[in-house]
Parts: structure tokens; C-alpha cells; sequence
């Protein structure tokens, strides 16, 4: 059974602000000492799926360097398949960049044909879960389906972010409809496909010939098969899954971590979530200092006096003399000064937040309030940061002078372009 894996890892990820201002999402850091595109790539390892082709287009130079070769995947091969990181190109014919999901894996239809797949698995590269391929594909051929698509129950409010889909009584899928205004449902596309192959490219052929199509998986090609009768399928999933695709739920995963037990166990060693490392000193901690209930990463250092509390900290971070780390997510090289507080927020990567500052705070009942700070960017000593503010990249202490009482008020957005 010879089965080929597609990551989409193309996407802006604009709801993550300003931690997709510099990468795509897929290469957003996660969980102390990953990225999102690890829990795919992992996954695919771990089902004994050796033939990867990742699809980016959006500034895709940070997730090009951290897959590079593959080779902490086990990847980096010649003959058994092994990675391949594609992207759009201007060349003789007709290419350019992907108009949709459809169209990315359809101009790169030739190189998915290489190997002779029976199966195509089509996964998206921004999603946090461990799941079995093998499994997954066993289910696809006992259905006889053309395509089989994971499914997860979805609260009702959220069922807008997701493709959603009707099923019979032996779970052929009779409606799908894409991201509704009005959820018909709760039964949610993970985004996690398995289509035989001739199908795959018999759809696409017709999908591209089609002008009025926007060459997109979710909202034109799995309908229209639905409709022709075709072999639809979907797969109950009763694991842990979420999209972190908004501020929110990114550090609500990161608090799902932390729980007791995580609902997502990074120690389990049957079924590895694999990574490029650095290599990095170990955690230094000082006399006085005081963890709880956290996830602290190589080269990191907690001075003394110094509180980290339900916290993730990513490699590299310094945590200065009596600073407090609440509920927050740090991810790599931040260095919070001494006296600092530090409170339901999200801090990039390189982020200096001066002596004394406060940044963050609990929100009012019933609201999250996360506080995002960009990569690279300085707050100076002495200034206050409300909860739910957005700070773009590359702020240096000049910028925050035209904020003369330092104070920046809940709910503020500076310096954040999209894109």
C-alpha cells in the first residue's frame, strides 16, 4: 500500500497578529521547544509515512530552514521517498500562486504522480494532535471511499471557523458545507484527508476546468463529489485536536499542556513529536526562585526571587530577579527584567520587557484578554501593557514615548501590519 502525504503549510494565519507577521503558521513556535508543523510531520513518521510533500507559500524561509532536509524525521532520504518542500513559481506555463487548497496541490499534481501513490493523504500543517495515519487509511479502504475525511465534534458557536458535514447512520457523509454563518452541525473536517489517488486527480482536472470554481478543497471540490454520489466518508476522531488559529486558542493549548493530566502528553514515548533542536545549556535556576505547574526549555534562566506560574518557556529565556510569569506563553530568547510581571500573555520571540513593567493582567469575567507583544520588540522600564493589546514587531523603547503616562490601555493594537 504505497500512500504519499501533502502538508498544506501555505496559509497567513492573520488571526495569529503579530506571530505571523515574520513566518507562516505552520512555523510558529509551540509548546516550549516546537513548531506547529512538527504534531503533522510527527504524526506522519509515526505511521510509518516516509513520502512527504509540504506545499508553502506565504514567507515560508522560516519553516524552509527548520525542515531543511528532514533529517529529525527520519526523512532525509533518497530512494523511500523521504520530504520535499514545494513552492509556487513564475515558470513557461500556467502557474502562479495558489488560489486555494485545490489549485496548490493541482499545480503541483506531477510531483504527487512520482512514486505511483494508491493513497493520498491531504493534512493541514496548523493543527495540534496525534493521530495514527495507518489507522486512519485501514477505515478509507474497509469503506471502499474515494475520500475519507477525520471528524471531530465542535461546540456549536465555534462550528463557523470549520467545514461542516452530515453523516448516515454508517457515517457516508450526505452534506458538507464550508466555515456556515449559521453552523446546520457540530461534525467538524479536521482538515485531515484520505483520497485514492486516481480520484484525487481525476477531481482536480475537473475542479481547474471549471471557471467558476475558487479551486478550493472545503468549499468546491468535496462538496460537488458529495453531491455525485461519490464514496464519502467520514472518520470519528476522539482524541485531542484543536486549530490554534486565533491568539486564544493558540495559548489555550498551551494551558492544555499544563493541565493535570495534559490533555496532550508530550512524554509519551510511543509515539515521539519530533523536532530540530538547538543545542542549548540546561535551565538554570536560582536560589529562591519559585516554578509551578510549567514547562521550562533548555537555556533558560530563572533568577532568584523570581515566580513562573502555569507557564510555557521557551529555550533561551531569561526570567530577571524577583519578575513574576503567570499564565503566559514565552517563546524563545525573551529576557524579562528584573521586577517585571508578566500576565495572560504572549511574548515573541527576542522580546525585551524592561525593569519593573507590567505587562498583561486578567481580564474581566468571562474574558480571555491575552496581551501579544512581536518579535524583537522593547518595552521600557516602568511601562504598564493592559490586557487584550496587540504589539507589532520591532518596537524599540523610542516608540513608546508617545505614550508620556506609560500606559498602554486594554484592548490597543500599535505598530501590527497584516502580512
Amino acid at each position: 500500500m504505497r500512500v504519499k502525504a501533502i502538508i498544506l503549510a501555505g496559509g497567513e494565519g492573520t488571526r495569529l497578529a503579530t506571530l505571523t507577521a515574520k513566518r507562516a503558521k505552520p512555523a510558529v513556535p509551540f509548546g516550549g521547544k516546537y513548531r506547529i508543523i512538527d504534531f503533522t510531520l510527527s504524526n506522519c513518521v509515526n505511521s510509518n509515512i516516509f513520502d512527504v510533500m509540504i506545499l508553502t507559500q506565504y514567507r515560508p524561509h522560516s519553516l524552509n530552514n527548520h525542515i531543511a532536509r528532514g533529517r529529525p524525521w527520519d526523512l532525509d532520504r533518497s530512494f523511500s521517498g523521504g520530504v520535499q518542500i514545494l513552492q509556487p513559481y513564475k515558470g513557461r506555463f500556467d502557474t502562479d500562486w495558489y488560489a486555494g487548497t485545490a489549485d496548490a496541490v493541482a499545480q503541483n499534481i506531477n510531483f504527487v504522480r512520482s512514486g505511483r501513490p494508491e493513497h493520498v493523504l491531504l493534512l493541514s500543517g496548523d493543527h495540534i494532535y496525534q493521530m495514527d495515519y495507518d489507522l486512519f487509511i485501514q477505515y478509507h479502504r474497509s469503506k471502499g471511499a474515494d475520500l475519507t475525511m477525520a471528524t471531530i465534534q465542535v461546540p456549536l458557536d465555534e462550528g463557523s471557523r470549520f467545514g461542516i458535514c452530515a453523516t448516515d447512520d454508517d457515517n457516508r457523509v450526505i452534506d458538507f458545507v464550508e466555515k456556515p454563518a449559521n453552523p446546520p452541525g457540530t461534525l467538524a473536517s479536521m482538515g485531515v484527508y484520505a483520497f485514492n489517488y486516481d480520484v484525487l486527480e481525476r477531481v482536480l482536472k475537473e475542479d481547474h476546468d471549471d471557471p467558476t470554481s475558487s479551486k478550493d478543497f472545503g468549499k468546491n471540490i468535496i462538496p460537488k463529489m458529495i453531491r455525485e454520489g461519490m464514496n464519502v466518508y467520514a472518520y470519528p476522531y476522539g482524541g485531542y485536536w484543536i486549530d490554534v488559529g486565533t491568539i486564544d486558542s493558540y495559548w489555550e493549548a498551551h494551558m492544555d499542556l499544563l493541565e493535570s493530566p495534559p490533555s496532550l502528553n508530550l512524554n509519551d514515548r510511543t509515539w515521539v513529536i519530533h523536532t530540530r533542536s538547538e543545542e542549548l545549556p540546561p535551565v538554570r535556576i536560582y536560589n529562591g526562585a519559585q516554578i509551578r505547574d510549567s514547562l521550562v526549555t533548555d537555556g533558560s534562566t530563572i533568577c532568584e526571587g523570581a515566580v513562573v506560574e502555569r507557564s510555557v518557556l521557551s529555550p533561551g529565556v531569561f526570567v530577571g530577579p524577583g519578575a513574576v510569569v503567570r499564565d503566559s506563553v514565552i517563546l524563545n530568547d525573551a529576557y524579562i527584567e528584573a521586577g517585571a510581571v508578566v500576565e495572560r500573555c504572549i511574548l515573541d520571540k527576542i522580546v525585551v520587557v524592561g525593569k519593573g513593567a507590567r505587562v498583561g493582567k486578567i481580564a474581566e469575567v468571562g474574558e480571555l484578554g491575552i496581551t501579544c507583544v512581536g518579535k524583537n520588540t522593547h518595552i521600557p522600564a516602568g511601562y504598564t501593557i493592559g490586557h487584550s493589546v496587540i504589539l507589532g514587531t520591532d518596537l524599540n523603547p523610542n516608540y513608546f514615548e508617545a505614550f508620556p503616562n506609560k500606559l498602554i490601555p486594554a484592548g490597543t493594537q500599535i505598530g501590527y501590519k497584516k502580512g
